[in-house]
């Protein structure tokens, strides 16, 4: 029987000199490259976007003198039905009907290879069926992220001609090594994100009544801008109609929210742009070209995903490098109370929830739903003993007669974060309270800045009439009532002009 198709399903991030000489072992069969993930770029998994991905194997066919057909194949949830799922993407994409009479199935993955091979159809091993196995193409991609340069040996000249002509060498070397962004491009592997999409356009309108009067015309960017919700009512103000609106969001999930909302017409101005970017990687603007840098929420992340003051002082420099002389950032953010480190006595209620024996420390092998139904339904008390054993920041804490000592920044962490039960995981990966405002004032006018005096703190009375005063109690070590403190802060920081 001849075989007519040669299916071969990857990432296919890198091509390698290999699969050249392998694919030709089968004259006159037509390659159908089922490129998976098509939809993502920019994570660990994925660095390299489809149509670059797609530019490299039409070239590498050419020069390889293959018959290629190239197929994107978006990315789903785990089943196992994906090679169902792919061959029925092919059939919608080409007209092609590839079946175990017309094809066999290029592939080195056993797992993969098992679900082709359940359908009837052939596998050719390509690495696997070689003894020893060249190097896969991931290996590659592995040896170019490590700046190991012998991957120019491996890879097939039409990779190396597509990554240096759009420059991607260095991309896939930022993305891969990047110690903050996740295999899927988020900051955590447990955050929910449409959660996070509804929260963000909730607050925007409340968020863009607190900065609006401070914002300058021109080119206005907002960094972690989620799902651009901000910029939606930026978009509508006649103030900015000729201003650039940029949006920068790391997490693929919500630029993706982003740029579906552009293709929507949901902005009428013409120049609103977005970028996927780490501001962590370094400069993402040319200097002294920003008019105003939006902030919202985002501080605390960089301070808690970062090296903390580092992180900071760093992210601080360079927002001061890209804006323009008289250019202003605005930071609305979570803030430690004053006085963070001092030592206070925390007294928390045991009777609206269960109080368990022990601390369980497996809620990273359960579902995000168990772990919100386990630790919702822990007392206040229990709640705490829970997060200091899933707070990615150690604190310490001890007996005070009824109460327990620790200090006002951790004891504010715990009580600001407690009922976040949805996203448990997530939030115990960051710190509230790191930074209180005279840090905030001493950190800005450091990089340059002038702080504007409209910059405040404030205090979520909700928050504490809600969620905090009917749970918990602060007092002085000598037992003196505190009030509660100060949750949030709004920075004006200002350029000089003859900067």
């Amino acid at each position: 029987m001849e075989t007519l198709f040669l299916l071969f399903p990857g990432r296919h991030h890198v091509l390698t000199r290999f699969q050249a000489e392998y694919l030709r072992r089968w004259p006159g069969a037509t390659v159908v490259w089922a490129v998976t993930s098509a939809n993502h770029e920019n994570t660990k998994r994925n660095p390299v976007p489809y149509h670059r991905r797609e530019a490299a194997i039409e070239r590498f066919s050419v020069l390889a003198d293959l018959r290629s057909v190239v197929v994107p194949v978006f990315d789903t949830t785990p089943t196992d039905r994906f090679a169902e799922v792919t061959l029925k993407n092919i059939t919608v994409a080409t007209g092609l009907d590839l079946t175990p009479d017309n094809t066999v199935v290029a592939c080195s993955t056993p797992a993969v290879a098992a679900l082709y091979s359940a359908l009837g159809f052939r596998i050719a091993g390509v690495e696997a069926s070689e003894d020893p196995e060249p190097a896969r193409p991931w290996d590659v991609l592995l040896r170019l992220a490590a700046g190991d340069e012998t991957w120019h040996e491996l890879a097939h000249p039409a990779t190396i001609d597509v990554f240096e002509r759009y420059q991607l060498v260095e991309t896939v070397r930022s993305v891969v090594n990047d110690p903050v962004v996740g295999d899927e491009g988020g900051l955590t592997p447990t955050r929910n994100y449409r959660t996070y999409v509804e929260a963000f356009a909730d607050s925007a309108a409340r968020k863009w009544k607190l900065v609006d009067q401070h914002v300058r015309p021109g080119r206005i960017v907002d960094i972690g801008c989620g799902a651009g919700a901000v910029l939606e009512l930026a978009d509508r103000d006649p103030a900015l109609r000729e201003s650039d609106l940029i949006g920068v969001e790391i997490a693929r999930h919500l630029y993706e929210e982003c740029m579906h909302k552009k293709a929507q017409g949901v902005f009428h101005n013409a120049n609103v742009f977005f970028y996927r970017r780490n501001v962590l990687g370094g400069a993402i603007f040319p200097p002294r070209s920003i008019d105003t840098t939006l902030t919202f929420a985002l501080t605390h992340e960089i301070w808690s995903y970062g090296d903390r003051w580092e992180s900071m002082r760093r992210f601080a420099q360079a927002i001061y490098d890209h804006t323009a002389p008289g250019g202003v950032w605005i930071n609305s953010d979570v803030c430690g109370p004053d006085g963070r480190d001092r030592p206070v006595h925390l007294t928390l209620t045991t009777t609206d929830g269960t109080n368990p024996a022990s601390v369980r420390r497996d809620l990273g092998e359960l579902p995000p739903e168990e772990v919100s139904a386990y630790v919702g339904g822990l007392s206040t008390r229990a709640r705490l003993d829970q997060f200091a054993v899933d707070y990615r920041f150690p604190f310490t804490y001890s007996p005070a007669g009824d109460a327990l000592e620790l200090t006002f920044g951790d004891a504010m962490d715990y009580l600001t974060r407690k009922d976040y039960t949805d996203n448990w995981l997530s939030e115990t990966q960051e710190q509230f309270c790191g930074l209180e405002y005279a840090d905030w004032k001493s950190l800005l006018a450091d990089v340059g800045f002038e702080v504007d005096p409209a910059s405040h703190t404030t205090r979520n009375d909700w928050i504490v009439d809600n969620r905090l005063a009917p749970t918990a109690t602060l007092t002085t070590p000598d037992a003196t009532p505190l009030d509660w403190p100060v949750t949030h802060v709004l920075l004006v920081a200002r350029r000089p002009l003859n900067t």
